[in-house]
Parts: C-alpha cells; structure tokens; sequence
C-alpha cells in the first residue's frame, strides 16, 4: 500500500540563520522531485530532515496519515537515502561494502548484487578494495544499492555526481521507470535533469 509524504509548515534555522518558512509540499507515489534554490537555500537539510539526520525543525513530517517521528522504523523501512558522500568503506572490496549496504535494509542473493554491479559497470570489481577506485567508481558502487531497492520513498542528495554522461542517462532512466512502477522519488542535482514528470520544489519561495 502506498502513503504519501506530506510536509506542514516546515522550518528551519541553523547557524542563526532562517534557511526556510512555512514550507508545505505533498509527495506521492510516482512523483518525481527536484529541490532547487541557490546554494544555503537548505536542500541538502530538507532531505537530511526527511531522512531522520536532522532534527532541528518545526512543522510536521507525515508518512500517510500519522506523522513520520511516530513510525519511524517502518518508515525507515520505506526509505532509500543516498546522500552526496558515497558512504563507502575504503578499506573494504566492492563485494563487502555492496553487503554492507544490502545488510542494513533488505537481503538479496549474490546474484541479484552482481546484477546490480553490471547495471553500474563494475561487473568483475567484486573483489577490488574501495580505496583504490576511482571518485566516479566509488560513486557507482553506492549506486548500485538503487537497483536492489525496494523502497517506496527515495531521497537522493546530488545524485548525478561524479556519473558520466552515459551513467547520468542511465540514471535518469531507472528513475523514470521506478516512479511508474509507484517509488516517490525526491532528489538535489546541479545537473539539469530530462524525466518525464519532474516537478520542482524551490526552497526560495518559502523564505521571509
């Protein structure tokens, strides 16, 4: 079943310093989403209070119709975060670190992993130490948790970084093809993104 993730009158201050007021928005199954507003705007604290990383705020964060602090396991459980660090371990291979990652929200076979590693390119990685690839194949390892999710709600900080031109439009397509399959999708980029659908939410128009 699905729920929508409402905000109400969200705000937030940090360092002394009002980022947004009075912010509301609905997203729902389907939806894609980019947050825009220059940098400070707040995009990567929006995405941090949606994920349960920062709870200075006021306002309400609602998983359907119960607000999120009250069910935040099961809504963890909904949850894919990525943010704009890679979280990857250096000192562990491809295989270790993807086993990680898959371990601390659902369970798949070896199979389904090195599946996910050829969508991503890095099919024959597996036993390769994280600390001696790349920024873009350390990026792409991270990546590759997006084709073993099941997730209803995906919050995805700068996404697109350090992905090629050929990785950027691969993306774009398994976003396209997870918000109609049902996943609410909400994102930041400084790339401008193609997909079908996007909407965007400007954190400048919810500023005093």
């Amino acid at each position: 079943m699905s729920a929508d993730l409402i905000a109400k009158r969200l705000t937030c201050e940090r360092d002394d310093r009002l980022l947004f007021s009075n912010l509301d928005f609905v997203l729902r199954a389907g939806d894609v989403v980019q947050v825009v507003g220059p940098n400070g705007a707040g995009k990567t604290t929006l995405l941090r209070i949606i994920a349960g990383l920062y709870q200075n705020f006021d306002g309400q964060l609602l998983w359907g119709a119960d607000d999120v602090a009250n069910q935040r396991d099961s809504f963890n459980h909904e949850l894919l975060f990525l943010g704009h660090k890679s979280a990857i371990n250096p000192l562990l291979t491809v295989q270790e670190n993807l086993n990680f990652l898959c371990a601390m929200h659902e369970d798949h076979t070896r199979q389904a992993q090195t599946d996910a590693l050829e969508q991503v390119g890095l099919r024959g990685y597996e036993d390769i130490y994280c600390q001696n690839l790349s920024a873009g194949q350390l990026r792409r390892v991270a990546l590759a948790r997006l084709y073993l999710s099941n997730a209803k709600l995906w919050v995805l900080d700068e996404i697109f970084t350090a992905i090629d031109l050929a990785g950027v439009a691969q993306l774009e397509q398994l976003l396209e093809n997870k918000a109609k399959a049902g996943v609410a999708v909400i994102f930041t980029t400084h790339h401008k993104p193609s997909l079908d659908g996007l909407r965007h939410l400007n954190l400048e128009d919810f500023r005093v």
